[in-house]
């Protein structure tokens, strides 16, 4: 556009800014990216899902060696005194393990920067900051100007809110996927996913944990009942969990860190003793640097930046995407933001506004939990009436051939019509699972159609049709009534 050095600049160069910035290439548009990161690719690539995944695969492999003698393998390893191999004979190589992990890394991030690099728009390696709502300072002392912004910052971790832990190296999400040996013991504070996911990294690659949960569940966006069964899960492995577990005290004592919980109603209070501490206690938006005042761009008392559904910004020619914006820090989510974004600039003809009635959410702990649209929990607190039915896995032909048999699967339909309005899966799995049910909602199908459709049997997938049957025989029933 006239008067500007760009039609749009994509202020961060990770999944949503890399999509806003390929779609407004592809509608004619000229486009800058601006990112000082260290490294270009973004957190899920460099920081998230795709290296905690690598070391959430090896963490499942030494746990199934682990427990090889229940399948009649047996594993090679130094005999315990009664002259039987023991877990700790499956040994953990770390350098080698997070050689792998790089690797993986490397590729994806190579990818990533490759195509930022293709010619379709222009990169600045350079931090940002806003003078006005059409000018951005760079590091390097240049100014840029474009007629749109899409500011994809992504987020940064929380720092722990507690005074005897500042300065202290502690471990994160960041720091983990660096560590050149693993700790003696660990806490890991926070019952959220990125949570949940080390304190079975750590606990299945041999380090004794204890969960600590300010709240009465796990996973707090799921129903009380699915974040149960990876509660119970995790104390079957060994893993302490304290929940709802308040922090009276924390601070160094001789070497460790001494934890002082108050659990539940408990009149006495429990002191635990460990020497490392995890903080998954979440993320922020991070903003801090870009100077928004400046630009007149608003903030949600949450740190995002608030934005209405096309991701516009309350400032007009200003849009936002991805962990910044929120309202879910969820990859695919902020890559349909970012893309949401762009046509919005573009004003593309039946642009469509974000819509989130297919969001999914999946933890890749062992077992698996995932679900899509409402639950149970969201149905009630906004009054839509639903009927409800579960199917366990230990009651299901192939979980129990893989001996995978804790959790269930549950499906919400309307009342009258049947229509699928949501699910969720804990089990085996259950990351792959739930995208039947995406399907099916997004095709707004009702559950007597799920059931009516052939499952190979014997497959983990065919346990949806156990719900499905039973929620079509009961509305077929209220509906004669």
């Amino acid at each position: 556009m006239a008067g500007f050095d760009f039609d749009a600049a994509v202020v961060g160069g990770g999944s949503a800014g890399y999509a806003a910035a390929r779609t407004l290439a592809a509608g004619g548009a000229k486009v800058a990216v601006i990112d000082g990161a260290r490294e270009l690719g973004g957190l899920c690539i460099l920081r998230g899902c795709m290296p905690t995944k690598a070391l959430l695969q090896a963490a499942e492999l030494r746990h199934a060696f682990t427990a090889a003698r229940d399948w009649g393998i047996t594993i090679e390893g130094e005999p315990d005194f009664k002259g039987v191999p023991t877990p700790a004979s499956v040994h953990i190589n770390l350098k080698r393990l997070m050689a792998r992990k790089n690797h993986l890394i490397q590729e994806f991030a190579k990818y990533r920067q490759q195509h930022l690099a293709d010619g379709r728009f222009t990169v600045i390696r350079a931090h940002a900051k806003f003078f006005n709502p059409h000018t951005v300072v760079l590091s390097t002392g240049q100014t840029l100007s474009a007629a749109h912004f899409v500011i994809a910052t992504g987020s940064q971790i929380a720092p722990p809110p507690f005074r005897a832990l500042a300065g202290r190296h502690i471990l994160d999400s960041d720091t983990s996927l660096s560590l050149t040996s693993l700790p003696e013991d660990l806490a890991v504070l926070g019952g959220g996913a990125v949570a949940c996911e080390f304190a079975q990294i750590f606990a299945r690659l041999g380090v004794p944990v204890s969960l600590v949960q300010r709240s009465a569940q796990l996973l707090r966006h799921f129903d009380a009942d699915v974040a149960e069964e990876l509660s119970k899960a995790f104390v079957r492995e060994g893993i302490k969990v304290y929940k709802p577990a308040k922090i009276e005290h924390l601070g160094p004592l001789m070497g460790r860190f001494e934890i002082r919980l108050r659990i539940g109603d408990e009149v006495r209070l429990r002191d635990i003793y460990l020497k490392q501490i995890f903080n998954g206690l979440g993320r922020l938006p991070a903003t801090d640097h870009l100077d928004l005042p400046r630009a007149g761009v608003e903030l949600l008392p949450s740190g995002h930046i608030r934005t209405d559904l096309h991701q516009r910004t309350s400032v007009p020619n200003i849009f936002a995407a991805g962990d910044c914006a929120g309202p879910h820090e969820i990859v695919h989510v902020a890559i349909q933001q970012g893309e949401t974004a762009a046509r919005a600039i573009l004003q593309t003809a039946g642009a469509r506004p974000m819509d989130y009635r297919l969001l999914i959410s999946v933890v890749f702990t062992d077992p698996q939990v995932a679900m899509v649209g409402l639950t149970e929990k969201a149905a009630a607190s906004q009054g839509v009436p639903y009927r409800v039915a579960t199917y366990p896995f230990n009651d299901h032909g192939k979980s129990m051939i893989l001996g995978a048999v804790e959790g269930f699967v549950k499906l919400l339909v309307a009342p009258g019509t049947g229509e699928i309005l949501g699910a969720a899966a804990v089990g085996p799995q259950a990351g792959e699972l739930i995208h039947e049910i995406v399907v099916a909602m997004a095709k707004r199908m009702t559950a007597a159609e799920l059931a009516a459709i052939p499952h190979y049997h014997p497959t983990l997938a065919e346990i949806w049709t156990y719900p499905a049957e039973e929620l079509a025989e009961k509305i077929a029933v209220e509906s004669v009534g």
